[in-house]
């Protein structure tokens, strides 16, 4: 899950250490979701890791697209893994029939929560700027397509490949897609998730490791939850 993002002037950060929190936090929000999120539906755990990459880029930030800064060190970070469904079949429908009765609900719920932990990122990306800057956070301000201004391009991308394997109408897939949005934005704004989420990406960025293993980003998590 990689972060890429087209910002606007006022959102992109004045200095490299907001830019590098950011990034932890959405790439936390990633994490979060994948693991408490999935545990929390019940379903199978997945193997995922962060791999954290600083980087001198000459008159350019590492971890955006479209914008330049001065010659200086940023952080590019992503979470490499996570996914339930590792190929996305043609048709959600189709793919499901292929499986015993007994499986088919639990496909449908693991094809969800995909498409959840992808919005995760840049929400929680969205409600750290939110707070940041006092203002409020919720679905109508920071909606779908404002997560491109937080790192989610990449993400919102991925979670409309997955609501196009549905068996539904254009109008109907919309509707799916906003509802998952809200259940993404719901596990980010409840209390001991979003604190679950600052206490990874404190981790991510005061760890020096270069890869995150699965096990240490779950012990983190854990350590919040107990």
């Amino acid at each position: 899950m990689k972060r890429y993002d087209t910002l606007k002037t006022n959102k992109i950060p004045t200095h490299p250490e907001m830019l590098r929190k950011q990034t932890a936090i959405h790439e936390a929000g990633h994490a979060a979701a994948i693991y408490l999120g999935n545990k929390q539906k019940q379903l199978p755990p997945v193997f995922f890791q962060i791999i954290i990459k600083d980087v001198v880029h000459e008159g350019q930030w590492p971890c955006r697209t479209h914008h330049s800064a001065p010659d200086t060190m940023a952080c590019f970070a992503k979470v490499e893994g996570g996914r339930l469904i590792h190929t996305l079949p043609s048709s959600l429908a189709e793919a499901a029939r292929r499986l015993p009765p007994s499986e088919r609900n639990a496909y449908r719920a693991a094809f969800e929560a995909d498409i959840v932990n992808f919005l995760a990122g840049p929400l929680a990306e969205a409600k750290y700027v939110a707070l940041c800057d006092g203002e409020i956070f919720n679905p109508r301000l920071v909606n779908l397509d404002a997560l491109h201004f937080y790192g989610g391009a990449a993400d919102v991308a991925l979670a409309k490949e997955y609501i196009d394997c549905l068996p539904l109408e254009p109008r109907e897939k919309e509707q799916k897609l906003g509802e998952l949005f809200l259940a993404a934005h719901h596990f980010i704004n409840q209390r001991s998730h979003w604190q679950a989420i600052i206490a990874l990406a404190d981790f991510i960025l005061n760890t020096g490791k270069k890869t995150i293993a699965c096990e240490e980003i779950i012990g983190v998590l854990d350590a919040q939850a107990a």
